[in-house]
């Protein structure tokens, strides 16, 4: 058993890149945890007790002993951990009372407790060590994006499973964009926010309806945004509906707007395309908040622009504009508002 043991880890790393040193602190602590089940028991006043268990594991030789270690006493009064100083001296003639005796756990136990072991550990190893691959992997890429293929769908949740190359990854229904509908073997865009060491399963967040999507995507279609010529300052989005976008160029020679929209729409077509119905406006950034104000509650004409303080402005449009400014359930003067970092009341003449 343990040459076979031996050889399997060697094929994970082969395989998956799992390093061996890796998979025999796992099967040390499975094989622990076996004999502590195994050998067990209670001590004399009836309470549970664990062996101490110590497991050598000899990646040259391909061999593992393990060992139960009992501390050598008078008196035992706990033999799950304790041995009479006459039966210790069966094993080792130079054990005394206060010393500490290692007792081999018999080959074919030994072999039993590996074989009843080996299968789960390396199982749950792949499933530990790809997911270590794919947070490495994944490190290099927070606020980028990719193309994945949808390779499972939840029915029950709405959740998503999608295959990136280098395994699955999970797309929560709450990152999805609204309305969008998914089949197995798909292409889609993904866009990975963060990667945190510190949580559990859910560490790799992936998202279509993060903001930073839009801001890849405008990075990847766009030359000018992708040399630094143009920048994104702001994004404000919801998702599957409206996106605002506010750009800078640091040519003067080049209209930001322009370039992003292209002739004809042309340069922003594909962008709306992988986002289905949502709409994209693009905003000319302005350091004059009236300014920025006015082209952000675009497509609406605004008249004029008061700011009463420094993030509170008094919008006036022409009554027949109201409607467009405020948009559909507020969304306009809302995107506009977050996108200038300003409260924007809006009133007619």
């Amino acid at each position: 058993m343990n040459k076979e043991l031996f050889d399997a880890i060697d094929g994970l790393e082969k395989a998956y890149g799992i390093s061996p040193e890796y998979m025999y602190t796992k099967v040390e602590e499975a094989i622990v945890k076996a004999c502590i089940k195994e050998y067990g028991g209670k001590n004399l006043a009836g309470q549970n007790s664990e062996p101490v268990v110590k497991v050598n594991i000899d990646p040259v030789k391909k061999d593992i002993k393990c060992y139960i270690s009992k501390a050598v006493v008078a008196e035992v009064d706990d033999p799950v951990t304790q041995i009479t100083v006459e039966e210790a001296k069966t094993y080792n003639k130079r054990m005394a009372v206060g010393k500490v005796l290692d007792i081999e756990v018999k080959t074919k136990n030994l072999r039993r407790i590996s074989a009843g072991t080996a299968k789960s550990v390396i199982i749950q190893a792949i499933r530990e060590g790809q997911k270590e691959t794919s947070r490495r992997e994944f490190e290099n890429k927070q606020e980028e994006i990719i193309t994945a293929t949808v390779a499972k769908i939840h029915e029950d949740t709405g959740d998503i499973e999608v295959e990136t190359g280098n395994g699955l990854l999970k797309l929560p229904v709450g990152e999805q964009i609204p309305g969008e509908t998914y089949e197995i073997g798909q292409k889609i865009m993904i866009y990975f926010c963060k990667v945190d060491r510190r949580s559990g399963d859910s560490d790799i967040r992936i998202s279509r309806s993060a903001a930073g999507l839009v801001k890849c995507l405008f990075k990847r279609d766009i030359p000018e945004i992708a040399d630094g010529t143009i920048v994104i300052r702001n994004i404000a989005r919801e998702a599957g509906s409206r996106t605002k976008i506010s750009v800078l160029s640091a040519d003067e020679s080049v209209d930001a707007v322009g370039s992003c929209i292209g002739q004809h729409g042309t340069r922003i077509a594909g962008i709306l395309a992988e986002l289905g119905k949502e709409k994209i406006d693009v905003i000319a950034y302005n350091d004059d908040k009236a300014e920025y104000i006015k082209s952000a509650l675009s497509p609406a004409s605004v008249i004029s622009v008061d700011m009463l303080e420094e993030r509170t402005a008094h919008v006036v449009v022409a009554p027949e504009q109201l409607s467009l400014a405020i948009g559909v359930q507020g969304q306009n003067a809302r995107l506009a508002a977050k996108l200038t970092g300003c409260k924007v009341d809006i009133k007619t003449e």
